[in-house]
């Protein structure tokens, strides 16, 4: 399964779930006259973001053969360091219980 799938599967879940969430442009924007892409000031960040009773919560959609990028895992530590939640998940499943497993776990704001 692509990337792209299984995020279309976790955004029609999060959709379903009523939760909160953004989808995130890392890839950047083409330029058509230099045949290139700008780099996305979001580089690193996780590809959806959700907001979990108040609390930052991201989710890095990988294939169960992809590596987080050294800007990911910057990106990743330096949201855990402001007191951030990230996941680096692979299918519909881990999404699923890593979503439930944080509303479980949070207190409410």
């Amino acid at each position: 399964m692509k990337e792209s799938e299984i995020q279309k599967s976790i955004i029609d879940y999060l959709r379903k779930r009523k939760v909160f969430y953004h989808k995130v442009n890392t890839v950047g924007i083409y330029k058509r006259s230099t045949d290139s892409y700008i780099p996305s000031p979001s580089r690193g960040a996780p590809d959806i973001i959700c907001i979990i009773k108040g609390r930052y919560v991201g989710l890095e959609v990988k294939t169960p053969k992809g590596k987080l990028s050294d800007d990911q895992i910057a990106f990743h530590r330096n949201l855990m360091a402001a007191d951030g939640i990230v996941f680096t998940v692979r299918s519909l499943d881990e999404a699923i219980e890593a979503v439930e497993d944080t509303m479980k776990r949070l207190p409410s704001p």
